[in-house]
């Protein structure tokens, strides 16, 4: 081997083991590696901050591997956009906040239920009744207070007939207590501890909203619920008896980029921990069904597929019966095939085998020939064998390897007629001896 050889030789074996150790480290790497997701929730005095707190330490606790970063947002539009720059990781949102192209969803998590309370003397029985109050709502950018103004609208309501004060959960509150304003309006999930301590006054109630089939017209992603008797006070109680309001439902979210195996391992804590995290925050003890999770309207994310379809049968498992008659109809093929081949391989070898047999007895026709004459015509009939071998070549008939043995003796016995032909003119013309 020359020096070029041996140096591409030692060339392939540094770039080998190169890649060698760097997938050894790269491996090392990812099994130790730590990753840091950041979550958008709301408020720190809200239920979505509370929630996500929950999720943290319980994820902590199950994937030490995993740590997560709580972030307070000014709520459902803003977790959007900043999943879909992929400014955070996860976010809270609710369910009615459009869909931005960049994000995937996880899970379906609890209702959300409309919850409009005013002062008992306010006179607000329904919500057309708030016309020319003060009405506390969230933030804006809320999904509380994106959602009230198309509520409103469906009520004969416009912007000028009230008058709103966007504040926090806790201002809000206090507000009302304050007699600051009249009605306070927030989507929140049951049994809020703000709420059952506002109720529990008796100077506040909820107020019913109905009308779900004639708000699903415009809003479709909105849900026919009922505040049940007794939800916020058992004794009294509050309310008074099953009270009909409409839902949204919380999700959590991520961006697509988000580690599928991280997005997988949260996953399965929100079904496999709840009891540790029902400890943590009662309102995990309503997360939605896996089934209901993978029907959200917009793509799962990928993690998240994997952990939902990671109990279904595999593909071969699901087929098996027809995989399994399809590869016994393909062997029965390939062994036709092969039987039909073999076949035509013999009768190749056959058709050769006769054209052979045929030149042999020509040559012996050929040795014992006495004229010219009868020379010519086994030369004919030579070339007429010579013609009906290239026509069997062409049609298949004969193989090339059949070919090639026919022409050794075609050769042998053209050789014996130009033999033959100097012997019978020797004989018809003797040499003259001096």
């Amino acid at each position: 081997m020359g020096k070029w050889g041996r140096w591409g030789l030692g060339l392939v074996a540094a770039v080998s083991v190169g890649v060698a150790i760097a997938s050894i480290l790269k491996l090392f790497h990812d099994q130790n590696r730590t990753y840091t997701i950041r979550l958008a929730t709301g408020g720190t005095t809200g239920e979505y901050y509370a929630f996500g707190q929950a999720i943290a330490q319980v994820v902590e606790t199950n994937e030490p591997k995993i740590r997560v970063e709580v972030l307070e947002s000014d709520g459902s539009n803003q977790n959007m956009d900043d999943i879909h720059s992929h400014t955070v990781d996860l976010a809270l949102v609710q369910n009615n906040t459009p869909v931005q192209p960049n994000v995937r969803a996880i899970a379906q998590l609890y209702p959300e239920m409309f919850h409009l309370i005013t002062a008992q003397g306010a006179s607000i029985n329904t919500p057309t009744d708030l016309r020319g109050k003060r009405i506390a709502l969230m933030p804006k950018g809320s999904g509380s207070y994106n959602l009230f103004w198309p509520l409103s609208q469906h009520y004969g309501l416009t912007p000028n007939d009230f008058q709103v004060q966007p504040m926090t959960s806790t201002e809000a509150h206090r507000a009302l207590q304050a007699g600051s304003v009249d009605a306070l309006f927030r989507i929140i999930g049951l049994g809020n501890q703000e709420v059952t301590e506002l109720l529990a006054t008796n100077q506040f109630k909820l107020v019913p909203i109905d009308q779900i089939g004639a708000l699903q017209l415009t809003q479709p992603y909105l849900k026919s619920t009922v505040i049940p008797k007794g939800s916020y006070d058992g004794g009294s109680p509050i309310p008074p008896q099953d009270l009909s309001v409409v839902a949204v439902s919380a999700l959590l979210i991520a961006n697509v980029d988000v580690n599928p195996d991280v997005v997988k391992a949260i996953t399965r804590i929100l079904y496999e921990h709840r009891n540790e995290l029902i400890r943590i925050n009662p309102r995990t003890a309503n997360i939605q069904s896996p089934d209901v999770s993978q029907n959200l309207g917009f793509p799962l994310h990928e993690g998240a597929r994997a952990y939902y379809t990671q109990d279904n049968p595999s593909f071969l498992v699901t087929y098996a019966e027809p995989i399994g008659l399809l590869m016994s109809v393909s062997i029965l093929l390939c062994s036709s095939l092969w039987q039909g081949r073999q076949w035509l391989i013999s009768n190749q070898k056959d058709r050769a085998d006769r054209y052979n047999l045929q030149i042999l007895d020509l040559i012996e026709k050929i040795e014992q020939a006495q004229d010219f004459a009868e020379l010519q015509s086994l030369r004919q009939q030579l070339l007429d064998i010579l013609r009906k071998v290239i026509v069997d070549l062409d049609i298949d008939r004969i193989s090339p390897e059949s070919f090639q043995s026919f022409t050794f003796p075609w050769e042998v016995a053209n050789a014996a007629i130009r033999h033959q032909e100097i012997i019978l003119h020797g004989r018809h013309h003797p040499a003259t001896k001096p």
